[in-house]
């Protein structure tokens, strides 16, 4: 296999390398087998000390990094300058805090003295996906090499200088040799690692049908997985939202990394009475973004990190308009060099149609119409994923009753959904199980041991 990263804006080949073969892979396997006892058992202070270094390297190279991510998935600069500095507000918040996620628990109990704790489970192997190509990495990393996990990594196949750029991060950062190491293996050498007795736990970040083939490699050799997998996240707007901020908020959610985000507002739950209103504003928007170099700061709109990704989602948009939805605005691939797709909204879309059903993994809003507060979370609900959910309403308390009814891993009421390290972060459902980030990251690959003293 040949990794070759490709530039979305043009089209051009920007780098390539050949994969390891199998003495290559041994030699990174052993290496960080080498290293995790030593790790496991270094102060937890020392390994956030590290931490709090890596978060100062990805400032100092905070430009090139955000380079390279422009290059291999065409983030936009500004955003691609922002995942930078959230790796690094990452890194420092489990520098700040990991110490005190596995202190020891005291617990009352028959014993003379009986406690929990929080010990590493060993190597972590991480599938991480290119459209957050360095902050998918560090929301995994940050709490696992707090914890006292060494961690493997393989990266997509076109982000492999970001990959790349990742280990470099630890390295510089003073983080000893094998805790951290990038894999540079096809997927079809994934099953080989995740049995490989050095390796203890798997993570991704995905899609479904890659979820179900890592859980099911996982379980056979009974390994904790944590999935975080696709989402269609329901941005629910009432007949009493404050419509300026939520087509504000539609439209940052739906349209930042050129839609490709898990947890992106893809089904816009409009109740009848404001939708025309609703639409209308959310055009004017919408139509208003400029596609370009993702490079240049004018631009507000990027492409699509593969021509294939755009050519599945204007499959999906076509066979929706078929079925009777209606193309409010954009809905075709944009002419010229570069993978870009037209800021597009749908409307009056209905069950059955891959824009209710499906993911639409880009630059596509889907407008789905109800008549009130009970369809609403109905078709919130109807979907087969539950990672993020946003509700819209003038009232507070209503909007937090609303959001305890949507299955969803997380709802947000008056606000776009976002991953924060203070906060849990995952799915249920299609969209996974485990969490990420918090307390609840950071313990998802710990040995929580009973500790029963007389």
């Amino acid at each position: 296999m040949t990794f070759i990263s490709v530039n979305p804006y043009t089209g051009e080949t920007a780098w390539r390398a050949e994969a390891w073969d199998a003495a290559e892979l041994e030699a990174a396997l052993a290496e960080t087998a080498g290293a995790t006892p030593a790790w496991a058992a270094r102060p937890v202070t020392e390994r956030c000390q590290l931490l709090r270094r890596a978060a100062a390297v990805l400032r100092e190279r905070a430009d090139e990094w955000a380079g390279l991510i422009t290059l291999e998935m065409g983030k936009l600069a500004r955003e691609a300058r922002a995942e930078v500095e959230k790796c690094a507000v990452g890194c420092e918040f489990y520098a700040e805090r990991g110490a005190g996620f596995i202190a020891d628990e005291l617990v009352d109990s028959d014993a003379g003295r009986s406690l929990v704790a929080y010990q590493p489970l060993g190597t972590v192997f991480a599938i991480m996906p290119w459209n957050f190509p360095l902050w998918q990495v560090f929301r995994f990393a940050a709490p696992s090499l707090a914890a006292g996990n060494t961690a493997v990594l393989k990266h997509a196949s076109n982000v492999p200088q970001c990959a790349l750029a990742i280990e470099s991060v630890f390295r510089d950062a003073g983080f000893p040799k094998g805790v951290f190491r990038t894999l540079m293996i096809g997927a079809s050498q994934s099953e080989q690692v995740i049995a490989d007795r050095r390796v203890d736990a798997v993570t991704l970040t995905g899609s479904e049908r890659a979820g179900r083939q890592v859980a099911a490699a996982a379980g056979q050799h009974l390994k904790k997985t944590v999935l975080e997998l696709g989402g269609s996240d329901a941005f629910v707007v009432l007949e009493d939202a404050d419509l300026e901020s939520a087509v504000a908020n539609a439209v940052t959610s739906r349209f930042q990394n050129a839609g490709q985000s898990c947890i992106a507002a893809k089904r816009f739950i409009v109740v009848d009475t404001l939708a025309d209103d609703f639409v209308a504003r959310f055009k004017a928007a919408v139509e208003a973004l400029k596609p370009g170099d993702p490079a240049a700061e004018g631009t507000t709109l990027a492409p699509l990190a593969r021509e294939d990704l755009r050519e599945a989602l204007h499959r999906q948009v076509r066979a929706s308009l078929a079925q009777g939805a209606v193309a409010v605005c954009g809905c075709e691939p944009l002419e010229g060099a570069g993978f870009f797709y037209a800021a597009s909204i749908v409307d009056r879309v209905m069950p059955g149609m891959p824009a209710y059903e499906e993911e639409l993994f880009g630059p596509v809003a889907a407008v789905i119409r109800v008549r009130g507060e009970e369809e609403a979370v109905a078709v919130a609900n109807a979907s087969r994923y539950g990672l993020g959910s946003s509700v819209w309403t003038g009232d507070g308390a209503r909007g937090e009753r609303i959001a305890r009814r949507i299955q969803a891993g997380a709802c947000f009421v008056n606000g776009a959904v976002k991953s924060d390290p203070r906060l849990p972060f995952g799915g249920i459902k299609a969209s996974g199980y485990g969490r990420e980030l918090s307390h609840h990251g950071l313990r998802e690959f710990v040995n929580a041991k009973t500790i029963w003293i007389r």
